[in-house]
């Protein structure tokens, strides 16, 4: 998976996304002042920076196995706590946090059911766990156009729909897997404005994720075909695209 891409490059095609939907998920999750929170697959930041605004940078810690993210978060966020490493193992003593949160990264941890427990292991008892992952499977994440254009111009069925935790329900049963207590779900939606067409696809050119690695599959008039089957797709310019996640927040011990 290309997260070893330019963090200003995943900020273009996700971060327009991430940025607002984090405002949403801390405000979800009810991050108070005074709270110990870690940011689990933290990428170049933005749910980690929402954190700090919310308790300072001494109360913040976060983790991510991409080594241009973790440098572009240090670099971004001063007096944060953070590491690389990934959700399975992660480099934190039980019972250390308050909150641990995963925002937009269980679909994409190697073993779920087991990032997320590591989550609860290092929360206090009674503290709280928390993810977020794009409703792919439903055809409501952000890149479901791009995905639609890709079958249509008779590429593969977006790998994006079959990953964890993006059915309705299905985060929710990874998180009881992990044995996690009192479990609650719910979705979580941003909205996005785009002024050009433009705007909107030349991220995808740019390496990242899942969306990145078909492009670089592809030739010259590979890329044309599908950069037109998506113009057809969408609105003429201005348009938004509504993203929703699915959200759930539980109990540690």
């Amino acid at each position: 998976m290309s997260f070893t891409v330019a963090a200003d490059a995943y900020d273009r095609l996700m971060g327009q996304y991430s940025v607002p939907l984090a405002a949403e998920f801390v405000r979800l999750v009810d991050v108070g002042a005074g709270l110990r929170c870690l940011d689990v697959g933290c990428g170049p930041g933005a749910l980690t920076a929402r954190l700090v605004s919310r308790v300072g940078a001494g109360l913040v810690a976060a983790v991510d196995p991409s080594e241009p993210f973790v440098a572009a978060a240090r670099t971004r966020l001063p007096g944060v706590d953070i590491r690389p490493g990934t959700a399975e193992e992660l480099p934190f003593p039980d019972s250390v946090f308050d909150i641990a949160l995963a925002q937009l990264v269980v679909h994409f941890m190697s073993d779920p059911v087991a990032g997320l427990r590591e989550m609860g292991r290092v929360t206090r008892n009674g503290g709280v766990v928390a993810a977020c992952v794009w409703d792919n499977a439903g055809g409501r994440g952000p890149l479901a156009t791009f995905w639609r254009a890709v079958e249509e111009v008779g590429g593969p069925t977006a790998s994006e729909t079959r990953r964890a935790g993006t059915a309705e329900g299905h985060l929710a049963e990874l998180f009881e897997a992990a044995g996690l207590n009192e479990i609650e779900q719910g979705s979580l939606s941003v909205r996005v404005e785009f002024d050009s067409f433009a705007g909107w696809w030349e991220p995808f050119t740019l390496g990242v994720g899942p969306a990145g690695d078909y492009m670089n599959g592809l030739d010259p008039t590979g890329r044309e075909f599908l950069r037109k089957a998506c113009a057809e797709l969408l609105p003429a310019p201005p348009f938004m695209i509504d993203a929703t996640a699915w959200a759930v927040r539980a109990r540690s011990g």
